[in-house]
């Protein structure tokens, strides 16, 4: 893989640690999010100083795929460009400068300590040594980019606090990224003529839409159709990443199931009924089995980091076209005890008055593209 690419990667590692300052963009921007179950684009425009939303649309991928809207899909590399091409048709898209979203299934994220003596220039050659322990491919199928996470004595001194006794390791931030999904996500740029500089993972664009000043933990769950993707972020730095593997079509499948309806019955029950009291009480059972699995899961990831840095995560967002299941926050609250908030990533942007309650209602849907588009024009 060129070194060009691996530059774009890491500049949206190294965003992330100074108030989320982006690479420099034109005037308007695309952001593109191509999931496993949909496609979501949000178009940016930057006017005086300020990021002002021209349009937005999503759109189902399950019928390019022959099956079920709300099902988890694996298109082809033509039908991905054939639905981008018509969510960017049914929504009016102008502009062909875009940035697409790496997709947390094609890629690892994971933290490696090191000894704090290792200078920065002996990085090149330990990484890929270190890294080879938590890629089940040989390493060069992936693109490996790294970034070192601050002490915490860089941290306090940044926010003023009292300075900590450095410690005797440092810790980096590894994300490998298969080189196929690469390849095929440069073939769809090409295929739709939209023009792009920039990839980058979807944590990051994630993260910058929904805060920029959050200097306590925090954790993000990010519900999506076939995974529940969970990080832990502490001052702007990832501290954890972690990938659940049950998701939301997960609950529609078992609703069908224990319901004997068809796929499509029980998305529309999912959504109507979700975790709320129904008459006779039997989807609520069904759905809240699958989101308290969810939940142990991520409650361990809790405990974990707790264990590890003596410090509680302060609020919980929630994002990913999921996490909208009625019910949801009401249990996350119930599950760790904590303030817990819906994505709101048009709250960061300029849009139509008599548009608010339209977006804030979908926005943890669009919060990976809104902070796609941002990157470009902050």
């Amino acid at each position: 893989m060129d070194n060009s690419l691996k530059k774009i990667i890491s500049e949206g590692l190294s965003n992330l640690t100074s108030a989320f300052r982006s690479s420099k963009g034109g005037e308007d921007m695309l952001g593109v999010d191509i999931g496993t179950s949909s496609i979501k684009v949000v178009q940016l425009k930057k006017k005086n100083g300020k990021a002002v939303l021209e349009t937005y649309g999503a759109l189902s991928l399950g019928p390019y795929g022959n099956t079920d809207v709300g099902a988890v899909t694996n298109l082809k590399t033509d039908d991905i460009a054939r639905a981008l091409t018509d969510v960017m048709k049914e929504s009016n898209v102008t502009t062909k400068s875009a940035v697409i979203s790496i997709p947390s299934l094609s890629s690892l994220i994971f933290i490696i300590s090191l000894p704090n003596k290792i200078e920065e220039s002996q990085l090149a050659k330990i990484i890929p040594m270190e890294a080879r322990k938590y890629i089940p491919v040989p390493i060069s199928e992936v693109t490996l980019d790294w970034f070192v996470i601050p002490q915490e004595t860089e941290l306090f001194e940044k926010t003023g606090s009292e300075s900590a006794t450095a410690p005797s390791k440092i810790e980096v931030l590894v994300v490998a990224i298969h080189n196929d999904r690469l390849a095929q996500y440069r073939d769809i740029l090409k295929k739709t003529e939209l023009h792009s500089d920039s990839f980058e993972m979807e944590i990051f664009s994630n993260t910058r839409a929904l805060f920029s000043h959050e200097l306590s933990p925090v954790m993000l769950i990010d519900f999506g159709a076939s995974k529940t993707k969970v990080s832990i972020i502490e001052a702007g730095i990832i501290r954890v990443f972690h990938v659940v593997n049950r998701g939301s079509q997960d609950i529609t499948r078992n609703i069908s199931q224990s319901q004997s309806v068809t796929f499509a019955e029980a998305e529309k029950l999912k959504r109507s009924v979700g975790l709320a009291s129904s008459s006779d009480g039997k989807v609520e059972k069904v759905v809240a089995l699958s989101v308290d699995y969810i939940l142990s899961d991520i409650n361990s990831i809790v405990f974990a980091y707790q264990k590890k840095y003596n410090k509680n995560i302060s609020k919980v967002f929630l994002t990913g076209g999921g996490s909208l299941l009625k019910g949801l926050v009401d249990r996350v609250k119930e599950e760790f005890k904590i303030e817990v908030i819906y994505s709101n990533p048009f709250g960061r942007v300029e849009k139509p008055a008599f548009l608010e309650p339209i977006l804030e209602a979908s926005g943890p849907e669009f919060s990976v593209a809104v902070g796609l588009a941002l990157r470009q024009l902050q």
